[in-house]
């Protein structure tokens, strides 16, 4: 955006209080008033039209329970005299009676903000409402490199933690050395990967892409390194496994931490020996691509628990990226959150200009943990976008209050209440063995084939469940 050194005067601003409560109304005052405004006050709904015609009012900020017909009109007809007038309506946390009223005041309000007030934050919203522009700091992948202009620009950030991050990715890309990615699940790891994999010399070759923990332990072996024809019952053809689908390109081991001991004994041989054996094969084929790992666990402690080979973990991490979860990039939130938003906008059919987040909405954005990273803002975005009325101009945050309770459930957490209703049908005349199994497969449904969720889930580590597992029927 263009700057505009112009900034606005806030030192004498005339501003019209109306609220009930009067601890809640004494402590405004006095903010305001610390502040240099110039303070008018109602407490009843009734007195808030004598105060708008007498006097000269920059901004009007009123309670929602006391927001009525005669408020509404009162105010719209004073906007419709200064359109340059402000108006904000204070609401409780929850935001309740929000929607209730919002027919009424959504072509007149510019924001809502939460009780009690804060002052500074007010001010700041203030100033954003009265059109100070600034320098628009977001930043692209593409500036941060001149390599980096061939990736499609999805990368969007401000925060430094990410301009540095990105900053390694031309530079390790350069190298043909193994690559250890690591970050949170939802941060964007194997969007990382596909960055690598287009700037590096293997990019007019395949991107293969395997998350390790989704596949049974059972079928893993033969998508990652293939088998003959009859090297078991129903392998009627020879069958190139994913290190041979990747020749000359990048192969992607996501969840490399969920993979078994015996097959990270193969993939440690591969990576030095540059050849696969085929399951049922008796000769060796060369196979030349590079090999990308990520994990969301801690490699390391794994390596201490007897969970991940110490060697493999050495062979991985010759180059290691961390990408650091939403929470530490708290700039990044409300550019990631009109990407998102915009970018189904778009998809709808919409046509620009687009609602924008209101300074509420852009706090209430960055108070949230954000456990499932970017991948959970982009859904909690998709999901206001779709629902979102056709005339809107603004996003507030009853818009995204009202979607909170359908974020994805936290694994690492107790069961959510999904879970508890969904429960498997273990039946009394069942065997231990047998109710044992079926709470360990329907487990892994609901984690997609996860071993390391379903195992927080079980309340059991990694290492038992693998070899509850691999036990034979019966025993």
């Amino acid at each position: 955006m263009k700057k505009i050194n112009k900034k606005p005067d806030l030192d004498r601003l005339a501003v019209f209080v109306i609220e009930r409560d009067r601890k809640s109304l004494k402590t405004i005052v006095k903010e305001l008033k610390d502040k240099g405004a110039q303070v008018y006050t109602a407490q009843a709904p009734g007195k808030a039209g004598d105060i708008l015609m007498r006097e000269h009012i920059d901004v009007i900020v009123a309670s929602v329970d006391l927001i009525n017909e005669q408020v509404i009109n009162g105010i719209k007809e004073y906007k419709a005299g200064h359109p340059e007038s402000l108006f904000y309506v204070l609401a409780d946390r929850s935001y309740s009676f929000v929607e209730t009223s919002l027919e009424s005041v959504r072509l007149l309000v510019n924001d809502y903000i939460s009780k009690p007030l804060d002052i500074e934050r007010f001010y700041s919203m203030i100033e954003t409402s009265m059109g100070r522009s600034f320098i628009n700091e977001s930043t692209s992948i593409a500036t941060v490199d001149p390599l980096v202009s061939k990736i499609k620009p999805y990368f969007l950030f401000r925060s430094p933690v990410m301009r540095r991050t990105v900053a390694q990715i031309p530079r390790i890309a350069a190298s043909e050395q193994t690559v250890l990615i690591t970050g949170e699940t939802g941060t964007g790891k194997e969007i990382v990967a596909r960055a690598v994999h287009m700037l590096s010399r293997y990019s007019s070759g395949p991107f293969v892409p395997i998350n390790c923990g989704a596949i049974p332990e059972s079928l893993i072996e033969g998508e990652l390194f293939g088998h003959e024809k009859g090297a078991f019952t129903g392998a009627i053809k020879t069958r190139k496994g994913k290190f041979e689908s990747a020749e000359q390109g990048t192969l992607f081991l996501d969840e490399i931490g969920d993979m078994d001991l015996r097959l990270q004994v193969r993939l440690l041989r591969i990576l030095e020996d540059k050849k696969v054996f085929r399951v049922g094969g008796e000769t060796s084929v060369p196979v030349n691509m590079r090999v990308i790992a990520a994990s969301n666990i801690d490699l390391l402690k794994a390596v201490k628990d007897g969970l991940f080979r110490e060697d493999l973990y050495y062979r991985l991490n010759i180059l290691c990226l961390h990408l650091p979860p939403l929470r530490e990039r708290v700039e990044d939130i409300a550019l990631l959150a009109v990407h998102f938003l915009e970018r189904v906008l778009t998809e709808m059919n919409w046509q620009p200009p687009y609602p924008n987040l209101s300074s509420e909405t852009i706090h209430l954005l960055e108070q949230i943990p954000w456990k499932g990273n970017v991948r959970e803002l982009r859904n909690l975005m998709t999901r206001v976008a779709t629902l979102l009325p056709r005339n809107t101009k603004q996003i507030f945050p009853f818009h995204i209050l009202s979607h909170l309770h359908e974020r994805e459930p936290e694994y690492a957490c107790t069961p959510t209440e999904e879970y508890k209703e969904d429960r498997p049908a273990i039946k009394a005349g069942m065997t231990l063995h047998d109710a044992e199994e079926l709470l360990i497969q329907e487990t892994l449904k609901k984690t997609n084939g996860n071993k390391t969720k379903a195992a927080s889930l079980l309340g059991i580590n990694l290492r038992t469940l693998r070899r509850k597992l691999n036990k034979p029927a019966g025993k």
